[in-house]
């Protein structure tokens, strides 16, 4: 029997990325690399048990504040790790993955893993997209014009300058990141997400304050969370604000194709393996987008498949340098701003910033 409706068209990118997934999957590069993340997690424990020893031993030293960097950016390390664990990439189970995820992110880290867990999970189905990514969602940064001409009070007057202002306001990312996790834990989590976590972010910030306020001096101890906090901020916002700021925006009600909606919303970021490191994997943006729970160390040759594929449907694939991405990211955010400037500025007034 002959149906009398139309066959749907077939679509070809759709297809095309099942083709890459096949590429991928026979390449080896899903495997796990358990030797890679054991090396690596014993190094980020060595070098936080330098940043304890340093504490110790250099007592009340305004030297602290070095300690209180460093401990910034072994946090940052560990929060990559935690955010590999989240998309069980980097032990054999899923359960697995989630414990560890669960634990880096609440003790170590001290953020809600389910926040985290939540708000990402959304943020890779829907990159960019109006309405439906929560990192385009407005916060003290605007990053669509409507949310920037509706700021209002010194909120507009920041939205008027957030490019120029975008690093400045990175050193207060840390506590902000800290404070909507446990609010959103408290307001939105399950009783059992509750119970679990809001002991293990209490067990983080005690074993973290109690001695730093217990052996240094007030003003010290004040100074070394705000360095801490500062150059954790500014690591973290650094290292996601690359990927898909300055990226094409998804209107609300457009339906794209998965590789599409994943590549043409991405950037990677030039560096080799050195990068892969410093931005712990997130410099493969695109390789990470379209295969969320492929190990670090495999994401490199990803790259190279990932890229011909792209060139072979004619996709724009996009790669830049780091500091390069910085400028976009900058010129688009004071972009954006632009709307909440009075239409009767001067041009050159606005320009200087007055």
């Amino acid at each position: 029997m002959t149906s009398t409706h139309p066959l749907p068209p077939v679509n070809h990118v759709t297809r095309s990325f099942t083709e890459l997934a096949a590429t991928v999957r026979d390449t080896g590069l899903l495997r796990r690399a358990p030797v890679f993340y054991a090396l690596y997690g014993a190094a980020l424990a060595l070098a936080l048990g330098g940043v304890i020893t340093g504490f110790i031993l250099l007592g009340d030293s305004w030297f602290q504040l070095l300690m209180a960097a460093a401990l910034g950016i072994v946090l940052t390390q560990v929060a990559f790790v935690g955010h590999e664990a989240s998309h069980r990439a980097v032990l054999s189970t899923g359960p697995a993955n989630d414990r560890l995820g669960r634990f880096l992110s609440t003790v170590v880290v001290g953020i809600s893993h389910q926040w985290w867990m939540n708000k990402h999970s959304r943020h890779h189905a829907n990159p960019n997209k109006r309405g439906a990514d929560p990192d385009i969602e407005k916060d003290t940064i605007s990053f669509v014009e409507e949310d920037a001409a509706a700021a209002r009070g010194p909120i507009r007057w920041i939205t008027q300058r957030q490019g120029w202002l975008f690093f400045p306001l990175l050193t207060l990312e840390g506590l902000n990141l800290h404070y909507r996790s446990v609010a959103s834990l408290i307001m939105h989590g399950s009783r059992r997400q509750k119970w679990t976590e809001l002991p293990s972010i209490a067990l983080h910030f005690g074993l973290y304050l109690v001695p730093v306020f217990l052996f240094l001096p007030l003003g010290l101890a004040f100074a070394f969370v705000g360095v801490q906090m500062a150059v954790f901020g500014v690591y973290m916002g650094a290292s996601f604000a690359p990927n898909h700021k300055g990226m094409a925006l998804v209107p609300a009600d457009a339906r794209l194709d998965f590789l599409s909606k994943q590549v043409l919303t991405s950037r990677n970021i030039r560096g080799g393996w050195f990068m892969n490191i410093f931005m712990g994997g997130l410099n493969y943006q695109i390789e990470h987008h379209l295969f969320p729970n492929m190990a670090r160390p495999h994401l490199a040759r990803a790259r190279e498949i990932v890229r011909e594929h792209c060139a072979s449907i004619d996709m724009p694939y996009t790669e830049t340098r780091l500091v390069e991405s910085y400028g976009i990211v900058i010129a688009y955010l004071n972009r954006v701003g632009l709307a909440a400037r009075d239409p009767f500025d001067c041009p050159e007034r606005v320009a200087m910033g007055r």
